[in-house]
C-alpha cells in the first residue's frame, strides 16, 4: 500500500528533443534561453532541472558538449541552487527504411552507450539519465535503441564518475532490466526511477499500469513519473497519491490549459499548487539531494 509523499521533488524538463520549437514560442533553444528557463523554473519551485540542448540556429536536438557546458555555466553563474540533471539519452535514434530495414534514414543518430556520455564526463552533473531499454518510438519506423550491453557499459561508467543515474523507464520490461543492473552491482542505492507514461508505444498513461510499475520498484527506490500532453497535470496528482515525485515541463507538454501555451515556470507553479492542495510540501534542492543520495554540490569522484 502506497502513501502520499510528504515532500515532493518537482523536476522541470525544460526543452527535450522533440519537434516542439515551431509549436510554441516558449520552448527554449539557445543555451542562454535554456539556462534562463531553468532559473525561472527553480524560482517557481522546481528542485531539479532536466536539460537537453538544441542547435542554436535550427532548434534541432544536439549532443554538443559545449552547449551543455554553456547551459550549466550560465545557471551556476546566477547562483541558483538547483539540482542539475543532464540527459544522456541522445544518440539512440534509429530510423529505418521499412522495405530495406538495414538502410538507415535521415533522423538516425545512433552511437554506443559510452559515446552518449562525454558531456557527463566533462561536467559531472548531479544526475544524468539512463534510458533502460529499446522502444518502438511512435508510429512509422523510428526506434530508440538501448541494448543490454549498451546499458551495462553506460551504467558502469556513470557509477565510476560518481553521478547518480535517473533510470528512465518506458515499459515494464525496462524496469525488470533496471533491477537486473542493480542485482549486478552496476547501480548504487538509492536507485532513482523516472516512470515515463503515455509515450507511443511504451507504457500507457493508465493509473493501473502506473500502480503496477510502482509495485515492481526495488525496496528503497526514489521515483517520479510523468505523462504527456493534457495528462501532465493529472499525473502530478496521480504520482503524489502513489507516493512519488513529479515531473512537468515543456519537454512533455506545451499547454497550461486548452489553447493557452505555457512557460516552464508556469507549469512548475501549477505543479506546486496541486502538490500543496494535496497536503504535501514542495522539496527544496537540499531536501532533494538528501532524498536522492546525491553528493554535496561540487563534489564528484572522477576516475
Amino acid at each position: 500500500m502506497t502513501t502520499p509523499t510528504s515532500e515532493v521533488i518537482i523536476t522541470c524538463a525544460l526543452t527535450g528533443a522533440g519537434d516542439t520549437v515551431r509549436r510554441s514560442p516558449h520552448v527554449p533553444v539557445t543555451p542562454e534561453q535554456i539556462a534562463a528557463s531553468a532559473v525561472e523554473a527553480a524560482a517557481a519551485g522546481a528542485a531539479v532541472v532536466h536539460i537537453h540542448v538544441r542547435d542554436p540556429e535550427t532548434g534541432a536536438p544536439s549532443r554538443d558538449p559545449r552547449l551543455y557546458a554553456e547551459v550549466v555555466d550560465r545557471i551556476k553563474q546566477t547562483g541558483t541552487d538547483v539540482v542539475i540533471n543532464l540527459t544522456a539519452g541522445m544518440g539512440g535514434d534509429l530510423v529505418i527504411d521499412p522495405e530495406r530495414p538495414l538502410t538507415q534514414l535521415p533522423g538516425t543518430d545512433l552511437v554506443s552507450g559510452l559515446e552518449r556520455l562525454p558531456h557527463v564526463e566533462d561536467l559531472l552533473p548531479d544526475i544524468c539519465t539512463l534510458d533502460c531499454g529499446s522502444l518502438n518510438f511512435g508510429d512509422g519506423s523510428t526506434l530508440y535503441v538501448s541494448t543490454p550491453d549498451m546499458l551495462r557499459a553506460g551504467a558502469k561508467r556513470i557509477q565510476e564518475l560518481g553521478v547518480r543515474p535517473e533510470l528512465e523507464i518506458f515499459d515494464t520490461g525496462q524496469l525488470w532490466f533496471a533491477k537486473q543492473l542493480l542485482a549486478e552491482g552496476l547501480l548504487d542505492d538509492p536507485t532513482v526511477f523516472q516512470l515515463c507514461m503515455g509515450i507511443p508505444w511504451g507504457a500507457p498513461a493508465d493509473p493501473g499500469v502506473l500502480q503496477s510499475m510502482v509495485n515492481m520498484l526495488p525496496e528503497g527506490a526514489q521515483w517520479a513519473s510523468f505523462a504527456l500532453g493534457r495528462m501532465q497535470m493529472p499525473w502530478v496528482a496521480q504520482s503524489i497519491l502513489l507516493g512519488g515525485n513529479v515531473r512537468v515541463g515543456l519537454e512533455d507538454n506545451l499547454y497550461l490549459s486548452r489553447g493557452v501555451k505555457a512557460t516552464n515556470a508556469q507549469l512548475v507553479e501549477r505543479a506546486v499548487q496541486i502538490t500543496e492542495l494535496l497536503g504535501a510540501t514542495v522539496a527544496t534542492p537540499d531536501q532533494a539531494r538528501a532524498r536522492l543520495g546525491l553528493k554535496p554540490r561540487g563534489v564528484r569522484a572522477r576516475s
